[in-house]
């Protein structure tokens, strides 16, 4: 069977500013199918690189697709919220460089089965991690509707959020809903007529505010951001890129914590919290994708990398 295809953002934009060093040692927290850490890889000699995933699957296809470097790759199932404490698992104190790539990588998106899709008919999932517990399916069918509201407006920016939370509790009051493709109907049922006709799919903000709250994915950047930082060497390179303008904010206000170094209130005389500016950004302004990668990846178009540096 033919390997999914998936287009790896930014590629060349994070090679660029990870600077690698051909006897460093790089971390890829969201392996995916491996196309930034085959570029990596590449250019390592007596080096190292841990990648991390918390779909076996992604990790099962990316061991294939880096198997002529397998010398110096490691693979681990895990969670990127965790990479601190993975590293230190397989005693490594500390990386030249990190790279997390935080957006649901295209296989998840076109396998139906997954349920991350709200283009094709599938039991609701939405699991990046199998093992994991809370499903889509049972947030649709048993959260609160101000829960409900609550992520689709918080998560999904949709400003229909009440209605299409209203909808779904009224649907499920008559029996569970168990498929993508009939919560795509219900959430259209929702909808005024003039947002049908937009171009954005109806259900596309509803799907992507499910999907956050059943990976918790902005607490997992919440704590890679508390934690992760404090693995590089002096000189590393953090490189994250988001998809949503929530995980952004989340990257872009904790690189700017760590550059203010001083956590106390601005009122007192002296500093006592002992907290040191321990990154500096590398650009003031985010890396977009450029128009070619447009053309050639749509799906990049959200996409921005936030590098900073560990002093």
């Amino acid at each position: 069977m033919e390997a999914p295809r998936h287009v790896s953002v930014l590629l060349h934009e994070c090679i660029d500013n990870l600077a690698i060093r051909p006897n460093g040692i790089y971390l890829d927290g969201t392996l995916g199918l491996g196309g930034h850490s085959f570029e990596i890889a590449s250019r390592l000699q007596a080096g190292r690189l841990i990648g991390i995933d918390r779909d076996e699957t992604a990790i099962r296809r990316a061991g294939e697709r880096l198997a002529p470097f397998a010398d110096r790759v490691t693979l681990v199932h895990g969670n990127f919220s965790e990479a601190a404490e993975i590293l230190k698992h397989l005693g490594i104190a500390a990386v030249d460089g990190m790279l997390f790539d935080l957006g649901v990588s295209s296989p998840q998106l076109d396998e139906t089965q997954r349920g991350f899709s709200y283009m094709g008919d599938a039991p609701l999932d939405m699991r990046m991690d199998a093992q994991s517990t809370l499903t889509a399916r049972e947030i649709v069918n048993t959260w609160t509707q101000e829960q409900l509201n609550r992520i689709l407006w918080d998560y999904g920016e949709e400003r229909y959020a009440r209605r299409i939370s209203q909808s779904i509790v009224e649907a499920r009051q008559q029996a569970p809903i168990e498929t993508t493709m009939e919560l795509v109907e219900i959430i259209k049922r929702a909808m005024p007529a003039a947002a049908l006709r937009e171009k954005q799919h109806p259900a596309k903000r509803s799907f992507q505010a499910i999907r956050i709250a059943v990976n918790d994915e902005l607490g997992e950047v919440e704590r890679m951001m508390e934690t992760a930082p404090d693995c590089l060497r002096p000189g590393g390179r953090l490189c994250v890129i988001s998809f949503h303008s929530l995980e952004d904010r989340i990257v872009k206000n904790g690189i700017a914590a760590r550059e203010r170094g001083c956590r106390c209130p601005r009122e007192a005389p002296v500093c006592t919290c002992g907290f040191v500016q321990t990154l500096k950004s590398v650009g003031r302004k985010p890396i977009l994708p450029s128009e070619e990668e447009l053309r050639d990846n749509p799906r990049a178009r959200s996409a921005k990398l936030r590098v900073a540096e560990k002093l």
